[in-house]
């Protein structure tokens, strides 16, 4: 019993009972320890200190030893305090002596879980699929899954009968679903308020112990059994979800996945990827394996679904085995984890005996270790950690380092008749393009960036959240006196039942038709339920049609340029930028004529405020980009009150909502106001800080617009904007206050009113911005890129990005005729940038093309942030450029075609170094706007 005080309810005693008379007799070391992970959820912290003292310490100490089996070290930042982090990384004696148990949960949780997942994936060797159901039971800190359990069973039991046993004892302590999976429960209670309950409950909560007492507390009703809701919840413990296929879209489908299919050049793994996305996988995901997998037709099929199973992320540490390959922030990789490292050492081993099991073959080889044992490390180590680039999806060794291993190493007394190193390899590895393939070399020296990674984190690298929630980059802050973690989880839905992709709640998402041919889809949102929810069917586009281009022949999908345009095919289409070009034959007069703006025009800044929300430079730019003369007005828009006269009916205040917008503006006008009801009921509790044009701070907008004050920006009042001191942004507006230009997601061209235009080709003829005082450069050593429309320079990774009108409208009539704005792309584009030391701005160009900017948040930054985001930068570039399902299903993102990436090339002198000492200078900013999480201070 607890000390006095400290009550508990009869289900909690009991279940706290049960576990600790298990804990008495449990022999075997997983469970036992897995139980000990468990006991903070349902035991008071003084029963907790006690056991933990006793069996945790004295038994499992070598959890905390830096030994091959540790895989604790990727945890460390999830806890709480300094001292505790501190001594995570560089602990020599039990972590529990320093963290007390209660208060860092998580970071023991994740050591658990860390440990059996690295033990049990570790068995699976390179069967990919294998490896991904096993690695998806461990991937977060919420229970598996009915449905993870029986899949992992269905399609690994033939392959290792250990995985299974082992992932049985980790199963067996843990109820087999997450708590989403009962809210069908809350619909059984009686009281509608109790119903509501449920589900916040549900959604917000993890452990059995929450959750139950807080069903108790807010429904006022103790767990009887004649209860329905209680019957239900209690009784469906160990029981999947009831699923009706006629009232759930995505029910068995994994529709990530599914997307990929399209992508097949043969009907039979078209078939056979449809088939296995549909109904769970299981044993065809078996055969695609043999039949597709590894065929050079399947490529493209295959990269995408990689991108889906493991997406390629920045950053890579706290390896064990495969040491060199920490210290690489900069660097992509599909699996940098404490599973893939301890399948690399259990590779290495089984090799060791002599054979090299492939899919394909199986390759005799002599002693690899005396036979360039370093080698063969990296090799195991890139198969497993599977490092990946922008511009090549697959991960592959390069085609002359495996004939070069394979010659000094291969056994050819073993070989098949025939069978050379040469032919091996052009099954194996058949790329020698060093960009499109992974050198050994790289990986043969440690990473060059040592203790600079931790300045430069990766907060949701590992996944620190619930299976049931996305992990984001914290970009707000927090409010003071909370503990600040550089990352927030937020709930979600999966794409599809059998999906491991999340998207956003109230996300629009959309999805291949289950039984459709190619190129039809539906818009579903993802709902309170957390499941894709009321799903309505977009128009089929008919992907057979083709472009023809100079006599070229397109497919549906295909990049291509034209002069200095960028183009796609959509549906037999061509979709193309709006550049003016100049070709190396252009006379003489026509190099004088060439101004660099859309038809000729001059460059001029006589600006004119369409219909869309945008700035146009002239009346003529805006003709150009397909405005007719009573669509635009001279003035900029900014300068226009949308709320005068007043366009709100009695009773309603109109409140400006400035916008830029990508759809029709015929079909959904592109509204800059919103009007209110003069009563509002806001939640106050809700922290998102704005502040208002008096520089007055308020919790959040709805608070704002209930006082009656004006929006200047969002975040905290920043005392450097508090005076106006106007800026000019790159769509061409001018701004009060640099706080306003970034709180629209638009970043500093040049200070002072807009009054010049810069060009938008390639080109760089004399403008009007020949007299524009530019802002200096934030690096030396940084080649800057100049967007397109500016004047000025900047050290920034860029993006521009080609879209379809005619998809962005149909999303604007599926989400309640909402036009899609500029804006809305920017703040999911925002979800995609891994690194707090980076941040997203952009706009319409005068070209009609997205500009996205991957900009360093620091005033001044160091070489090594620059070039984070220009990897960010082309990390996006790719996902678009290859339809990775992980972004083209989200709307309207899914409007992209096609895009081109430029970066601020850095001199080598500029280069990050490989010591410390790059940090000079830079820590005090980092520590301001980083650690403390202060981003608004970091824009400034």
């Amino acid at each position: 019993e607890g000390p006095p005080g400290n009550a508990q309810s009869p289900i909690v005693k009991w279940v706290s009972l049960s576990l600790c008379l298990q804990l008495s007799i449990i022999k075997s070391e997983s469970r036992l320890k897995h139980l000990l992970h468990r006991l903070p959820s349902y035991c008071p912290e003084h029963m907790v200190r006690r056991l933990v003292t006793l069996s945790f310490v004295l038994n499992f100490s070598g959890v905390s030893k830096k030994s091959d089996g540790w895989v604790g070290l990727g945890c460390c930042e999830l806890a709480i305090s300094v001292d505790c982090r501190r001594h995570c990384k560089s602990v020599r004696s039990p972590v529990v002596t320093v963290c007390a148990f209660i208060s860092q949960k998580p970071l023991y949780s994740c050591i658990a879980k860390n440990e059996m997942g690295s033990l049990c994936c570790g068995y699976v060797g390179r069967h990919t699929n294998c490896r991904e159901y096993c690695q998806a039971i461990f991937r977060t800190d919420s229970s598996p899954s009915l449905s993870q359990i029986t899949t992992l069973k269905e399609y690994c039991e033939s392959i290792s009968p250990q995985l299974i046993s082992c992932v049985g004892n980790y199963t067996k302590l843990y109820p087999v679903k997450s708590p989403i999976d009962s809210l069908y429960c809350c619909d059984r209670a009686e009281d509608p308020s109790c119903q509501a309950a449920c589900r916040r409950i549900l959604h917000t909560l993890i452990t059995e112990q929450e959750i139950i007492e807080a069903l108790i507390a807010d429904c006022d009703r103790q767990p009887l059994p004649q209860d329905p809701m209680w019957q239900c919840f209690l009784g469906s413990a160990h029981s999947p979800p009831p699923s009706d296929p006629d009232t759930s879209p995505t029910a068995k489908m994994d529709c990530a996945k599914l997307h990929c299919c399209s992508k097949a050049n043969t009907s039979l793994c078209r078939s056979l990827c449809q088939e296995s996305s549909t109904n769970w996988g299981g044993q065809t995901w078996q055969e695609f394996d043999q039949l597709c997998e590894y065929t050079p037709l399947e490529t493209e099929l295959v990269s995408c679904l990689a991108d889906v199973r493991e997406p390629c992320q920045l950053g890579c540490k706290d390896l064990t085995y495969c040491t060199n390959f920490n210290h690489r922030p900069t660097e992509l990789f599909r699996s940098c984890n404490t599973q893939a490292d301890q399948g690399a050492m259990n590779d290495i081993r089984l090799w060791e005996k002599g054979t090299i099991k492939m899919p394909l073959m199986n390759i005799p080889v002599l002693d690899i270790s005396r036979c360039l044992p370093e080698v063969w490390k990296a090799v195991a180590c890139v198969l497993q950690i599977k490092p990946c680039s922008s511009k090549s999806r697959s991960s592959i060794i390069c085609k002359s380092d495996c004939v070069d291993i394979l010659t000094q190493c291969g056994d050819h007394s073993k070989f098949h008749e025939g069978q050379t190193p040469e032919s091996i390899c052009d099954l194996l590895s058949p790329i020698e393009d060093p960009e499109l393939c992974i050198p050994l070399e790289r990986y043969l020296t440690p990473g060059s960036f040592g203790h600079l990674v931790e300045e430069m984190i990766h907060p949701c690298n590992p996944n620190p959240c619930p299976s049931n929630h996305l992990c984001e980059v914290n970009r707000k802050g927090c409010q003071t006196g909370h503990d600040c973690l550089p990352n927030i989880c937020v709930p979600g839905c999966k794409l599809g039942e059998a999906s491991d992709v999340l998207v956003h709640m109230e996300a629009l998402v959309q999805v291949p038709v289950r039984s459709g041919p190619v190129g039809c889809y539906e818009v579903c949102v993802c709902g309170p339920s957390g499941r894709l929810e009321s799903c309505a069917e977009m128009p089929c586009i008919d992907t057979s049609k083709t472009c023809i281009v100079g006599g070229q022949r397109k497919n549906h999908g295909a990049s291509f340029k034209v002069d200095c345009n960028l183009c796609f095919c959509f549906a037999g289409d061509p979709v193309c930028s709006m550049r003016q070009c100049l070709s190396p034959f252009s006379s003489e007069e026509d190099r004088q004529s060439f101004t660099g703006l859309p038809c000729g025009c001059p460059d001029q800044f006589v600006p004119v405020c369409a219909h869309n929300g945008r700035t146009y430079p002239s009346g003529c730019v805006a003709r150009c980009v397909g405005m007719q003369d009573n669509q635009f007005s001279f003035g900029t828009c900014r300068s226009r009150d949308p709320c005068d006269p007043n366009p709100c009916q009695k009773g309603q205040r109109c409140a400006p909502k400035r916008q830029v917008c990508l759809s029709s503006t015929t079909q959904y006008p592109c509204r800059q106001y919103e009007c209110l009801f003069r009563t509002l009921t806001c939640d106050t509790t809700r922290a998102e800080p704005v502040c208002d044009t008096t520089h007055t701070e308020h919790p959040n907008l709805c608070v704002l617009q209930q006082r009656g004050r004006n929006l200047s920006y969002t975040g905290h009042c920043q005392e450097a904007c508090r005076k106006r001191r106007p800026v000019c942004g790159h769509d061409g507006e001018t701004y009060g206050t640099v706080c306003e230009a970034h709180s629209h997601r638009v970043a500093l061209d040049y200070h002072g009113h807009c009054y010049a235009v810069g060009g938008v080709s390639e080109f760089t003829p004399e403008s009007g911005c020949s007299s524009v005082v530019c802002p200096p450069l934030s690096a030396r050593g940084c080649k800057p890129v100049t967007p397109p429309g500016a004047c000025c320079p900047l050290c920034a990774g860029m993006l521009r990005i080609l879209w379809n009108k005619v998809q962005m409208d149909v999303f604007a009539k599926l989400n309640r005729e909402q036009p899609v704005t500029v804006h809305d792309v920017l703040e999911i584009l925002r979800l995609y940038v891994s690194v707090p030391q980076c941040d997203v701005f952009g706009y319409l160009s005068i070209d009609s093309e997205m500009v996205v900017l991957v900009v360093p948040v620091d005033q001044q930054p160091t070489a090594l942030q620059i070039e984070l985001c220009n990897k960010e930068a082309e990390k996006i570039d790719s996902l678009i450029s290859y339809g990775s399902p992980t972004l083209v299903s989200l709307v309207p993102l899914s409007a992209f075609g096609s895009s081109e990436v430029k970066v601020s090339a850095l001199s080598k002198a500029a280069r990050p170094p490989a010591g410390p000492s790059l940090l000079l200078g830079t820590l005090a900013v980092l520590a301001g706007c980083v650690a403390q999480l202060k981003p608004a201070a970091c824009d400034l």
